[in-house]
Parts: structure tokens; C-alpha cells; sequence
């Protein structure tokens, strides 16, 4: 019994040994890179600068840097964006220092709870953060009574508590902005304990952050700045397009654009660069859609207007296919670029007037369309009729007369009371022959 007890106790003190041997090798490889990874993040907040942020995070932490220096210029975007953001910094082991920089520039939106959710909050003098209510229809917010609005919201509200409890910076200044979206300069921010430090340069901040101490997934590390090199991570090309087109607004007028150069090339084919660059844009935009991970039913309608608007070309429904498809092309858009409790949000005043200009644009070539096709016909024999013309003398004796119609001459009948030089008017054709009657000269 005893020889047990013993063998138990020495298993124990060998696994404690173990684990703390292995906690301080793991704590001595890590962090042994020489260099500071920084990276630039502008624009809006969707899946591109997402996957951009995440990769850069990832090779952060493989590579073991001392820290990773993310300089911020947002208005915000999309929830979905920022939390998988704001999920990567609270597991990274390597400390993140988010910079609102340059002068001008904001954190805004999701921004600031990206801000929120640093290891290290700092800001540039001139630059401001905050402003983090859901956005709603129409650029403005959400109706206060509506229910989606007010379960956006508190869950919003909740997370950026949660983020501020965690860093221990202001929980009060975090639930305002959500609520009542107040914005704070870089001081205003400082005295409320949003951030950690003004900074007026990255020089001055990595001056700073020398010998600061942070809380990380790897536990808690002093951040070594001197003498360490900084290492520029830009996006990559892809990266750089999902930026670009992962954007509602952009989406959609993607999509419209796409249309556009589609229904222009098969209406006067022939002149090819607006077919290509509407199937490009077109792939493009329905790219987008499936990066925003739109509504399934929204893309179905759109893909409903296309099939509208094609068939508008070959078949004389006198514009209701076109009318239906510009009604499918509205609704598909508003439920795959508009969706609030995702984060997707229609910039109208961008989306209106291209809408609205694409919609002319059709309507317009089908009433075109539709007036040629009551037009009389101007060519073939069919354009004939109604022409007017002079009789000519027989060319021999017992051949027809001859009458002189639209430059030629056609063999005729039903003028026999007519004279030579009479004129004529064409009232048909049978074969190669025309049917004339005479008429009066004023």
C-alpha cells in the first residue's frame, strides 16, 4: 500500500516537472523573431480585409513576432467581418496594437470594437473612434421599436461590454457607443480609458510600447521593441479584389453594370466590349454575393431578372418580361445586399441612381424596340408598297409596260388607263410583279 502511495506521488511530481518544463521551453521559443510585423488596414470592414487581417494574424503567430502593429482607417462594415477580426486577436499569443492612424483618420462602426478588443489601444492626434450603432435601411438606424433592431442591438451592446471588461478599459464608453452612438477624439478617448496612449507617429509609438506588459493567449509578455526590424505585410492580389467587390453597394452595382453590358450586346450584337465586360462584371458581382453570404432567394431573383430581361430581347411581350425583371432585379438585391441582422447594409444614395438609370436605360430600348416593330417595313419587297413612281414606255412590241419604282424598274399592271410619265403608287405585289394604281400630282 504504501509502495503505491509512493509510485503515485512520483508519477505526479513528473508530470508537474514535465509541464513546467514544457511552459517554459513554449515560452522560450516563443516570441524569438526579431522582427515587428505592421500592416495597413483602410477601407471598409468585409471579407476581404478580414481574410487580409486573419492571414497576416496567422504568420504573425507562426513566425513567433513580437508583435503585430495594425494601423486602422475605417468607417465599419460588415458584424460578421469583425467578429471572425476581433476572434483571432482574443487568441492570438502574439501581442496586437491597433493604431488609429494617420491624423484624419477613424475607428469607426466596427472599428471601434475592434479597437476595443486590442491588446493595445492607440491613437493619432486628429482621429476619432466610436459611432458604433447598427446601421440601418437607408444609411440611418434601425427604428427604435423594431424587433430585429433591438436584438441587433443588444447583442452589440453586449459584446462591446464583454471586449472593454476583458481589457479593462471602459465598459460604460463601450455600451454608449453601441447605444447612442457617441464618438470620441484621441483625448476624449484617452480620459474615458477607451485607449492606452496618443501617439503622433509609429516611431513614438514603438518607443511607447518598449518594455510594456500585456495579457495574451500565451500569457503575460513584456513587449521588446529596440532594435527589432518592422516588416511590411501588405494584401495580396486577391485579397486586394475581395476588398474591393465585398461590398454591398459595390456588389450590387456589379451586378447592374453586368446587366447592362449583357442586354446592350445582345440587342445590337456586334459590338463585343460591352457583352465582355458585362459577363465579367456580372461573375464579379455574383462573386460578391456569395463572399457577403447573402439570401439564397435574393440570388435567385436576380438570377430570375437575367432570365427576364434575355428573354424581353427575343420574345414581344410589349415590356412586362422587362418590367418583372427590373421588379426581381430590385427585391433580389435588397434581400442579398440588405440584410441588417448580418451586417449588409444598401448605400442608397450610390444604389438609387444607378438603379434607377439601368431601369431607364432598359425601358427606353424596349419601346424603341417595340416602335420599330409597328414601323413600316423600309427594305424587301414589303417597302415597296406605298412607293410612288413614273410609267415608262414598253421596251418592244406586245412586252408589258414598265413602271420606275425606287430606282428600278418592275414589270406592272392595273395601269392601262395610265399614260407614259404618269405617276404611280405601288398598291401590291404578285411574283415579280407590281400592282399600281395612278395617282394625282398636286
Amino acid at each position: 500500500m504504501q509502495a503505491q502511495t509512493v509510485g503515485r506521488l512520483r508519477a505526479g511530481i513528473l508530470a508537474m516537472v514535465t509541464l513546467v518544463v514544457w511552459n517554459l521551453v513554449s515560452a522560450n521559443a516563443f516570441g524569438t523573431s526579431r522582427e515587428i510585423r505592421a500592416m495597413v488596414l483602410k477601407g471598409s470592414v468585409n471579407p476581404g480585409s478580414a481574410a487580409y487581417f486573419r492571414r497576416v494574424l496567422d504568420e504573425s503567430n507562426r513566425a513567433g513576432d513580437r508583435l503585430l502593429l495594425v494601423e486602422l482607417d475605417t468607417p465599419g462594415g460588415l458584424v460578421s467581418s469583425m467578429r471572425s477580426m476581433i476572434q483571432g486577436v482574443m487568441a492570438s499569443r502574439v501581442p496586437v496594437v491597433v493604431y488609429v492612424s494617420p491624423s484624419g483618420a477613424q475607428a469607426a462602426s466596427a472599428g471601434a470594437l475592434l479597437l476595443l478588443s486590442s491588446h493595445v489601444a492607440v491613437m493619432a492626434p486628429g482621429t476619432e473612434t466610436g459611432a458604433a450603432h447598427p446601421v440601418g435601411l437607408g444609411g440611418g438606424s434601425e427604428e427604435r421599436g423594431s424587433v430585429m433592431a433591438k436584438k441587433v442591438e443588444n447583442d452589440l451592446a453586449a459584446f462591446a461590454r464583454s471586449l472593454a471588461e476583458k481589457r479593462g478599459r471602459s465598459t460604460e464608453w463601450a455600451e454608449r457607443s453601441v447605444r447612442e452612438s457617441i464618438a470620441s477624439t484621441s483625448s476624449e478617448a484617452l480620459r474615458a480609458g477607451v485607449i492606452d496612449t496618443v501617439a503622433s507617429s509609429r516611431r513614438d509609438l514603438l518607443e511607447w510600447l518598449d518594455g510594456r506588459r500585456v495579457s495574451t493567449a500565451a500569457g503575460t509578455l513584456i513587449i521588446h521593441t529596440s532594435g527589432l526590424v518592422v516588416r511590411e505585410a501588405g494584401p495580396s492580389f486577391p485579397e486586394r479584389v475581395m476588398m474591393v467587390i465585398a461590398d454591398p453597394s459595390i456588389a450590387s452595382i456589379l451586378i447592374l453594370v453586368g446587366l447592362a453590358g449583357l442586354y446592350f450586346e445582345l440587342s445590337t450584337p456586334g459590338a463585343v466590349f460591352p457583352g465582355v465586360a458585362g459577363a465579367i462584371s456580372l461573375l464579379l458581382g455574383l462573386y460578391a454575393v456569395q463572399l457577403l453570404s447573402g439570401s439564397a432567394t435574393g440570388l435567385m431573383l436576380i438570377l430570375l431578372a437575367v432570365l427576364f430581361l434575355g428573354l424581353e430581347l427575343v420574345v414581344t411581350s410589349g415590356g412586362v418580361l422587362a418590367v418583372a425583371g427590373l421588379v426581381a432585379l430590385f427585391i433580389g438585391s435588397l434581400m442579398s445586399f440588405n440584410v441588417p441582422e448580418k451586417g449588409l447594409f444598401i448605400n442608397w444614395l450610390l444604389f438609387l441612381p444607378v438603379f434607377l438609370s439601368f431601369s431607364a436605360g432598359v425601358l427606353l430600348l424596349v419601346f424603341v424596340v417595340a416602335r420599330s416593330t409597328r414601323r413600316r417595313s423600309l427594305t424587301g419587297s414589303e417597302g415597296l408598297i406605298g412607293e410612288r413612281g413614273r410609267v415608262v414606255k414598253s421596251i418592244g412590241p406586245g412586252l408589258p409596260r414598265k413602271v420606275y419604282v425606287h430606282g428600278e424598274l418592275w414589270d406592272a399592271s392595273g395601269m392601262e388607263s395610265c399614260q407614259d410619265g404618269a405617276p404611280v403608287a405601288v398598291t401590291g405585289i404578285e411574283g415579280m410583279k407590281l400592282k399600281v394604281k395612278p395617282i394625282k400630282e398636286p
